[in-house]
């Protein structure tokens, strides 16, 4: 991992042209930086680019092959959907569609073979569930009467019909399924699809499909990449047309969610996963240790850092890193994404530390800190907060209730994770009664559309007199 003071980090930060390009230089990947004492060098810096976690630059040739994608789907629906499974998963079945009596089955089959990860998997669906439900109830539609005779209002209406994306990828993400597809059922959206590529017999993972059938997915289709967000953004003969497609990806997912936003709605668009760590003297290391390893073993472009108050502490953390490094299954993953992004950023205050986390914006932010809800009103930019040493992460990612799809990136400046508020739409209305209210607010319509020239508008507002 590379070391920096927080000096440094902001100077990088501050200087830098046009964002994080994503990629460390092999000079500063190391994690031999000056440290603490100021001047972290050239190499840290550089090293720096690629762990603190700005978006990265478009790749114009993963776009221009999302947008052949796009148009192929669009113009050609399940034939052109075939020939692109075919060229990327091998696959090409009569029907996408995966009946839901399979799913169902294969839920009955992991009960006899994995009880207890049913068990795990239904205990997560219920906290998912009642937090959305909570969530569900902040949303209030009302009509008010602002002055007599002017009636405002707001509805809050669920979509009509809702993708979850849920990627193959090295292991099946079967957490996924549930948080994408319980918070759609709870805002009521009537049509919840799941959409996932096809393993070696054509057909998603026994374990998606079970998850599929415990979340309760009304209908399931074996496609994946940036080919099965075109068919769900325009439809085809199979596959009907969504209002909103949710969930995570590869970048050619990621590109076509981009790509299509205004056609479709979308959550967000997701890049690498990432945590940051804001310890004191009093953290465990070796929590800090495991917290940091569980998101590097994710993907080598996943970004651990965290923020420490010495480089003792700093150099104790990386020791303790590399000797666990060496006992997991997920070791060369791990070991490129701490080689490529990882970072320790020593800081002196823990105003410095908060500011710097605000900063980044990580998407998962754990604070390993004494009394660490005195420091939650300065906190604001982050996908998910984890409060005290306890809070692992890890724990947001399956069971504890909380949605896992998260803004990344530095995006959780301006978003927060899904909920089921991307199910929701808030539309307003207004009803009138003559009254000296809506004469009042007719007038001042007039005068303002007589301001800005738009002769009809005042017309119509006249016209009303």
């Amino acid at each position: 991992m590379t070391i920096l003071s927080a000096k440094d980090f902001n100077e990088y930060w501050y200087r830098r042209a046009d964002g994080i390009s994503g990629a460390a230089g092999a000079d500063g990947a190391t994690g031999a930086a000056a440290g603490a004492s100021g001047a972290a060098g050239a190499a840290g810096i550089t090293a720096a680019a690629g762990a603190a976690g700005a978006a990265p630059a478009q790749d114009n040739q993963v776009d221009q092959a999302v947008l052949e994608i796009i148009r192929g789907v669009r113009s050609g629906g399940d034939r052109a959907l075939r020939e692109y499974s075919l060229r990327f998963d091998k696959s090409s079945p009569d029907s996408f569609e995966i009946p839901l009596d399979e799913a169902r089955r294969a839920l009955a089959e992991l009960e006899t073979t994995d009880a207890a990860l049913v068990s795990a998997l239904s205990l997560a669906a219920s906290h998912i569930r009642s937090f959305a439900e909570l969530q569900r109830r902040s949303f209030t539609d009302f009509e008010v009467e602002l002055e007599p005779g002017l009636f405002t209002g707001q509805r809050n209406i669920p979509v009509e019909r809702a993708a979850v994306y849920v990627p193959a990828g090295r292991f099946p993400l079967i957490s996924t399924v549930l948080m994408g597809v319980i918070p759609a059922k709870v805002a009521g959206v009537d049509q919840v699809i799941l959409l996932s590529p096809p393993g070696a017999e054509g057909k998603p993972d026994r374990r998606i499909l079970a998850a599929a059938a415990l979340a309760g997915a009304d209908r399931i289709f074996a496609i994946g990449g940036a080919q099965a967000i075109a068919a769900a953004a325009f439809g085809t003969e199979t596959v009907p047309r969504c209002d909103v497609i949710v969930g995570p990806g590869n970048k050619y997912v990621a590109a076509a969610k981009r790509l299509l936003f205004g056609q479709v709605g979308i959550d967000f668009v997701a890049g690498p996963t990432d945590v940051l760590i804001i310890a004191d003297d009093s953290a465990d290391p070796d929590r800090l240790v495991a917290d940091l390893l569980a998101q590097a073993e994710h993907d080598p472009d996943a970004r651990a850092r965290t923020l420490l108050p010495d480089l003792a502490m700093a150099r104790q953390v990386e020791e303790r890193l590399e000797k666990r490094l060496a006992t997991l299954s997920t070791v060369s993953t791990a070991r490129s994404s701490l080689e490529a992004g990882g970072l320790i950023i020593i800081y002196d205050k823990i105003d410095e530390a908060i500011q710097i986390a605000n900063t980044i914006a990580p998407e998962h932010l754990e604070l390993h800190l004494r009394n660490p809800e005195q420091y939650i009103p300065q906190l604001r930019n982050y996908g998910s907060l984890f409060i005290g040493e306890l809070a692992a992460e890890v724990l947001g990612d399956y069971s504890a209730g909380i949605n896992h799809t998260l803004p990344t990136s530095g995006s959780a400046r301006f978003t927060g994770g899904l909920s089921v508020r991307h199910f929701i739409k808030t539309v307003t209305s207004l009803r009138c009664e003559r009254s000296p209210g809506f004469e009042a607010s007719r007038q001042a319509a007039a005068r303002i559309a007589r301001a800005e020239g738009l002769e009809a508008h005042r017309q119509s507002a006249e016209s009303r007199s």
